[in-house]
């Protein structure tokens, strides 16, 4: 880096706003990603183009453009724009706003664009104040969230408004918006002459986790690390300083969490033992706490495995057991076990199913009386009553079972446990067919 270049660096250094916020997308022909919504045809991007835009929340993780795009509607709609932090900004914030918009429309016939950052954090009556004038059309609402709209924004407002969802970006779209900071000679480091290579940018995606704002930040501070007498180039090894560990993108109360544990719960289910230690691990790292992890290794032996392997539920309640008794770091190992022996055992969900279609049963048909054979007969005077009269006691024949009728008679056709032919469950399967055959038509 010769000296010119490092005193033209020092200068846009002095600039105290981050590199982030002065990389912002101005068009849309700059902002990078969501093709998905704002790509050219696409409903948003004809609603931002034609300024008819409705209201609208945009959801999705940090770092994903939602203010970004927010700023770029203000700057090409003829609307006005007003702009609120749902964190700071109270009632009378939002009733300052309607009535500034009222009179706008009223003299000017101008629309009104409100942009609330953070709107999952105004409480039902703050939303409740907005509900009426974004029905009326006196603003149009824009909503940044990264919570689930459909969790925390109110059914009336949310049924007003459209919910377009933002993406993390890609490993490329990062890598572009990376270079495109590099190159700027303007707003970037381009006057700087900082380079990176290709490994570089790779590692630089990998620790932003797609979120553009991390990218920008890492990427700014490993150019400040730089030495005016050394080299400009940024080396993977100055950006792991600069970065440390990964933060792992994982809120224990947020949306992401229940996609974690989804993910984590479907692939023990599907047979992947490796991406279920995948997510584990991504739990585990962003603290879940274990017991919560163990409880679902419980509910996935008994809902997903059953009786195709009844030793998982054995295995499930050790790794709990266990984890509590030893804690962490050591009780990452039991689990990780169960979650491999969980993933790999053979599945079968009959029992779970069976016991809730008994249970439907139960609550909306008139499921008749407990056969007297069936009922108790060990107190005083149960015999004259008819109670456990023609009873067999299935210990007393030869293979432990005998024709007899179990289901109440409403019930006698009723069939609740099907077995399934996996693992162990198909020795069930062929006990059961055989007593079948015995028994006849007797339940």
């Amino acid at each position: 880096m010769d000296l010119f270049s490092q005193n033209l660096f020092e200068v846009q250094l002095k600039d105290s706003r981050p590199l982030a916020v002065k990389m912002r997308p101005r068009t849309l022909e700059e902002y990078i990603g969501q093709e998905e919504i704002i790509g050219r045809g696409k409903f948003l991007r004809r609603m931002i183009e034609a300024d008819n835009i409705p209201s609208i929340i945009l959801y999705g993780p940090p770092g994903t453009g939602k203010t970004t795009l927010a700023h770029i509607i203000a700057q090409t709609t003829g609307s006005h724009f007003e702009k609120l932090n749902a964190v700071a900004a109270g009632t009378a914030d939002i009733r300052k706003v309607v009535d500034s918009a009222k009179e706008r429309l009223r003299l000017h016939q101008r629309r009104t664009i409100l942009f609330v950052d953070e709107i999952h954090r105004f409480n039902k009556g703050q939303q409740d104040v907005l509900l009426p004038y974004v029905e009326n059309g006196t603003i149009i609402l824009i909503g940044a969230t990264t919570e689930n709209p459909y969790f925390e924004v109110n059914s009336p407002l949310l049924s007003r408004m459209r919910v377009i969802r933002l993406k993390r970006l890609d490993e490329q779209g990062i890598i572009r918006i990376v270079e495109q900071a590099l190159t700027d000679r303007e707003r970037g480091l381009g006057q700087a002459g900082i380079t990176c290579s290709e490994e570089t940018l790779l590692k630089i995606a990998a620790l932003a986790g797609g979120d553009a704002r991390t990218a920008l930040n890492i990427i700014e501070q490993a150019a400040a690390m730089l030495e005016p007498s050394q080299s400009s180039i940024v080396t993977p090894e100055i950006v792991e300083i600069v970065a440390g560990e990964k933060l792992q993108a994982y809120d224990k109360k947020g949306d992401n969490h229940y996609d974690v544990v989804s993910a984590f719960i479907k692939s023990m289910r599907g047979s992947d033992p490796d991406a279920a230690l995948h997510y584990l691990a991504r739990m585990l790292e962003a603290g879940e706490d274990v017991k919560f992890i163990a409880r679902r290794l419980v509910i996935c032996a008994s809902e997903d495995i059953g009786n195709a392997d009844p030793q998982a539920l054995v295995v499930a309640m050790a790794a709990a057991q266990a984890v509590q008794f030893i804690g962490m770091p050591e009780g990452r190992i039991p689990l990780a076990q169960a979650v491999v022996y969980l993933a790999c055992s053979p599945k079968s969900n009959a029992a779970y199913m069976a016991i809730d279609q008994a249970i439907e049963d139960v609550r909306r048909m008139d499921y008749g009386a407990i056969p007297p054979h069936l009922c108790d007969a060990h107190y005083r005077g149960a015999r004259e009553l008819g109670s456990g009269k023609g009873y067999l006691y299935p210990h007393d024949f030869s293979e432990g079972f005998v024709a007899q009728q179990y289901m109440p008679d409403k019930l006698r056709q009723r069939s609740y446990y099907h077995p399934t032919r996996n693992g162990f469950e198909t020795k069930f399967a062929e006990r059961l067919e055989h007593i079948k055959a015995q028994n006849g038509n007797k339940k």
